[in-house]
């Protein structure tokens, strides 16, 4: 590497905000927040950009870049906003730089971009979810595009269970030669791309690359592919902390095409330019004992992810629902690994079966995963949502009734288990979506308490988690009959817990006594939630007074209510929540600068043509990390005649950022006034008081040369 002092470009100066930052502030100030903003309709065309709005309803979507054209004229001033990623990466237990054998997911589906590539979600009966986070250390979104972009939906899911989210840059056959020869003929030309790869990452706050070269590289070519490697990582490292740059086992120190399936003397020259190697998939037994021993491995076991392909193509080790083969062997020699294209459980069977498949698929892999726990700060929220549903719940009511996907609004999943024990009984914990409490999904505890005991154990969170001195516990299921249920809280010692890659401290169990529904902080708490037990539900809350200690299991305990007999049972848990007591007295903030951008109008097909459509862009600001969401509505306000009320609120959607996209809503012909209002939930679920809500109304009227009733 020469020690020519890079380049600055000013849009990866770390000095400057966000895109979302710097947009949403300048398009706002040309809104006064008490005047109605005003449009004259016109049936034209839109002229947002087709690459991050769908042409045809205007819904922001995920994209890629197809060409090195497309990624050196990339500029950070026309980045979607809406595929930010919103959700910083949280903490787990033990953090990354300490886990000694790592686990990557390559997710590879049909060419990516598929139902997911909606950002504000999609109507889907059976999608493809991800859910076993607790078990993986990085999620690669991947696809034959030369630059993929992880969809925002993704890396926010991750992000909430401490998993680093990577996109990937690849180059295959005659044309990914081309493209290699262009940007790796010299040293400007391969900083030049490695600063736009970098600027992407930043601008979309997803945390690396996977590079993919399969191509033949020229000798000026390979000759710069490590300087370029070494100089993306280091950039990464600066910009994007904690981010990683992972090489794919392909091309030789030499420029051809032959794929190793291990580290060695020909491509540990780019292992050694950047953060890890993913190796190919027709690896044996013989090359993990090898590799084991190899000189350029030493003290970087963990970054070797030994490639695992679930497809079982080519001559390999396990596969299907036997991947369980490979990844024995490969943790019997000490390294990661790469399990790409796990989503052959959704690809390969029916979809009805998903669930079914994907926790079969990952129950298998268990004995070779490790189980890592969310160490952010109270509060400790789950409604245990995947992220898709047959209808959307609030507090047990549907809200929407019909088949959901939105990732956004997957919540930190659970442990899902499946024990068989010595006496005959069995446990075993799943996600169901026939009903919810929140969101599109519940936790389902199920199993067989056998004759002679009298109570079995689930543990549905491993955490690491430090309590507040007086910590708030609300737990609301679904009581089951023939069976008691009761939370049961493993704590710690704070000051007892390190972590050597191995140990494991006893935890202490708590039974907390539920607190009476006249209770204070009870009482407090249900204002708040401004609704408490409905269709069944249960809603149980505890205090518990502990200090300097850490939160480190939460089960539920599934006890007989009588006789000896094998008795089976199944119980439906809603949410868990854990809260410092204290803020309960916190004051809720107000929605502030609400503004409406980018508007566009459509009209009514077939029958509908005389309907008047409105898409628009809605942007506001609020602490996003104290809302679980936001509610979109729309209503007529009063009229001029005071003898006409206003309409009711009528409910848009739910955004997950400060910014939302209103997609095809039919309002009255012009002229028109409508109100446009932004609710914000909180994370603990507590309804905001409506004079806190933003607003913004909108008027319109009809051009000379348009009249939207014919």
């Amino acid at each position: 590497m020469t020690s020519r002092k890079r380049k600055r470009d000013e849009t990866t100066s770390s000095t400057i905000p966000k895109t979302e930052e710097i947009i949403s502030s300048e398009s706002c100030l040309s809104q006064p927040s008490d005047q109605s903003v005003h449009e004259v309709i016109t049936y034209k065309p839109s002229t947002l950009p087709a690459i991050h709005y769908d042409p045809d309803t205007t819904e922001p979507i995920s994209c890629s870049l197809k060409s090195l054209d497309e990624l050196l004229s990339w500029k950070r001033q026309e980045a979607s906003l809406f595929n930010v990623a919103t959700v910083p990466l949280a903490s787990r237990y033990p953090p990354l730089h300490s886990c000694p054998r790592r686990t990557l997911v390559s997710h590879d589906m049909m060419g990516g971009y598929l139902k997911d590539r909606f950002i504000q979600g999609a109507e889907v009966e059976t999608p493809y979810v991800f859910y076993h986070w607790e078990y993986i250390d990085i999620f690669n979104y991947f696809s034959h595009q030369m630059v993929t972009i992880p969809p925002a939906v993704w890396t926010n899911a991750a992000h909430k269970h401490g998993v680093l989210s990577i996109g990937t840059f690849i180059t295959e056959w005659t044309d990914g030669a081309k493209t290699c020869e262009a940007f790796l003929a010299d040293e400007e030309s391969y900083r030049a791309a490695a600063d736009k790869l970098v600027q992407i990452s930043h601008c979309y706050g997803f945390d690396g690359w996977l590079i993919n070269i399969e191509n033949v590289l020229s000798e000026t070519a390979v000759k710069n592919t490590g300087p370029f490697l070494r100089y993306l990582t280091d950039q990464m490292h600066e910009r994007v902390p904690g981010s990683v740059v992972i090489w794919y086992d392909s091309v030789l120190k030499n420029g051809s095409l032959d794929w190793q399936n291990k580290l060695n003397d020909d491509n540990r020259m780019f292992f050694d330019a950047c953060d890890g190697i993913f190796t190919n998939y027709n690896w044996t037994e013989q090359s993990l004992e090898w590799m084991k021993s190899y000189s350029a491995a030493q003290g970087r076991f963990a970054d070797i992810y030994v490639g695992v392909d679930v497809f079982a193509r080519g001559v390999v080790v396990g596969g299907k629902f036997e991947t369980n083969k490979a990844l024995k062997l490969i943790r019997k020699y000490e390294f990661s690994t790469a399990i790409f294209a796990p989503g052959w459980v959704y690809e390969c069977h029916e979809k009805a079966d998903f669930r079914q498949n994907q926790d079969k698929f990952w129950s298998l892999l268990s004995d070779y995963l490790y189980i890592h726990r969310p160490s952010s700060s109270l509060p400790f929220i789950s409604s245990f949502c995947q992220g898709f549903g047959k209808s959307l719940y609030w507090r047990g009511q549907v809200e929407m009734k019909r088949s959901w996907f939105n990732l956004h609004a997957q919540e930190i999943q659970p442990l899902y288990l499946s024990e068989n024990m010595d006496d005959g009984g069995w446990l075993r914990t799943r996600g169901c979506s026939e009903d919810a409490w929140i969101g599109g999904s519940s936790l389902m505890v199920e199993g067989m308490i056998p004759s002679g005991r009298s109570e079995v154990c689930a543990r549905i969170f491993s955490l690491h988690v430090p309590l507040a001195t007086r910590t708030f516990v609300s737990f609301v299921y679904k009581p089951p009959v023939g069976v008691k249920i009761s939370l049961e809280l493993k704590t710690i010692d704070g000051p007892l817990c390190t972590f050597d890659g191995m140990e494991e401290i006893a935890p202490s169990s708590v039974f907390p006594e539920a607190l009476a529904e006249d209770n204070q902080l009870v009482e407090q708490f249900a204002r708040k939630c401004g609704q408490w037990s409905l269709d069944g539900w249960t809603t149980r809350c505890f205090l518990l007074k502990m200090t300097g200690c850490l939160l480190r299991e939460v089960c539920i305990r599934v006890s007989r209510d009588g006789g000896d007999e094998d008795i089976c049972f199944n119980c439906r848990i809603g949410e868990i929540m854990l809260l410092d007591a204290e803020s309960l007295q916190a004051p809720l903030q107000s929605v502030e600068g609400i503004c409406v951008n980018d508007v566009v109008w459509h009209k009514g097909d077939g029958h509908t043509q005389s309907k008047v459509l409105l898409n628009a862009t809605l942007r506001w600001q609020y602490p996003t990390p104290q809302v679980r969401h936001f509610q979109i509505h729309w209503r007529r306000p009063r009229g001029p005649d005071p003898r006409i009320p206003p309409g009711p609120l009528t409910l848009i959607g739910r955004s997950y950022s400060t910014l939302y996209r209103v997609v095809e809503l039919e309002v009255p012909a012009a002229p028109g006034l409508i109100e446009l209002v932004v609710e914000p939930v909180s994370r603990e679920g507590f309804r905001v008081p409506e004079a806190q809500w933003g607003r913004r109304t909108l008027s319109y009227s009809a051009s000379s040369s348009e009249n939207p009733s014919v």
